[in-house]
């Protein structure tokens, strides 16, 4: 059964428990979403709350992907840029699928989703990322039509002595 998306949710508090959930249950599987496991909701609620009070500014939207029972299954994050020059590209940010629905293609099916998401906004041509190097995202955001246009070797430390490329990513939208 596919997931079903929804652009700028209301912001339930069972939304807002649902992805602080969804992002931790990601981080402790390893998932390359900010942080390094082992982690709790509560080290990551920081990063949430950032991310609330960008939706409430407006600089921020919120694509979640629900499962069949209802509950947060996926999430991406869709920030315009507020630099003049860069207004027609986005960035996406913290995406993630619960590791129970791992191996279902709910990645890609997110993934469409945000694209569909960024050609409905007003002047936007292309979307940018950027993911961790050594976990292979990078594949699979190029199997989704990314390019790699960029990468900042050791950019990105895990722990001591395990630093990771920072590899950047565009998905042009037209």
């Amino acid at each position: 059964m596919a997931l079903t998306f929804e652009l700028d949710p209301d912001l339930t508090n069972e939304l807002r428990d649902g992805v602080l959930a969804l992002w931790t249950d990601v981080s402790n599987a390893g998932g390359a979403v900010g942080f390094v496991p082992p982690v709790t909701a509560e080290d990551v609620r920081p990063g949430w709350l950032g991310h609330l009070t960008a939706i409430a500014e407006g600089r921020m939207r919120l694509l979640v992907g629900r499962d069949a029972g209802g509950a947060v299954a996926a999430t991406a994050f869709l920030t315009f840029n507020t630099h003049r020059l860069m207004r027609h590209w986005i960035w996406l940010y913290t995406v993630m699928v619960h590791p129970g629905h791992q191996g279902k293609g709910y990645g890609r099916d997110l993934m469409a989703a945000a694209a569909e998401a960024a050609r409905a906004f007003e002047g936007i041509e292309a979307i940018r990322l950027t993911c961790r190097g050594g976990t292979g995202a990078d594949r699979f955001y190029a199997a989704c039509g990314y390019k790699e246009v960029g990468r900042v070797p050791g950019a990105i430390r895990v722990a001591d002595g395990d630093d990771r490329d920072d590899v950047i990513m565009l998905l042009p939208l037209g």
